[in-house]
């Protein structure tokens, strides 16, 4: 089989993995996806806004995300030849306001970990509204 065949098995292993490991509340497990100096950057102006420097970091992070209840449905794992991507349609409820949005987890890899993380959003101002 081509190196190359292997590269991307890996990176949509590690899509597989940050998923499950992400919905089960499995922390530990997602720190050991992460290099030491792992980022994780979120738009918006809330609570889960902004840049996570470091892998500890990052990890709360997701706990805190996971935390509002999100229901974080798997649609597709995307792999470029250096990075990978989850895409996910998030759904919640706090009261009488809901989040539902799709976004692009980009994570780009490093030594077979991720190393950095964007998040893309479709309803910014929706995220807002709910992570406060």
């Amino acid at each position: 089989m081509p190196a190359y065949e292997n590269q991307y098995e890996a990176a949509h292993r590690l899509g597989t993995q940050f998923h499950a490991f992400l919905t089960a509340g499995d922390w530990d497990g997602i720190r050991s996806l992460l290099t030491d100096d792992a980022t994780w950057t979120l738009p918006g102006d809330n609570t889960v806004s902004g840049t996570a420097v470091g892998a500890d970091a990052v990890v709360e992070r997701a706990r805190k995300i996971a935390s509002y209840g999100l229901d974080f449905r798997l649609l597709h794992i995307l792999v470029s030849r250096e990075n990978m991507a989850l895409s996910l349609h998030n759904t919640a409820r706090r009261g009488e306001v809901r989040l539902d949005e799709h976004l692009s987890t980009v994570c780009r890899l490093r030594d077979g970990r991720i190393a950095g993380i964007e998040t893309y959003l479709s309803d910014v101002p929706g995220m807002n509204a709910f992570f406060v």
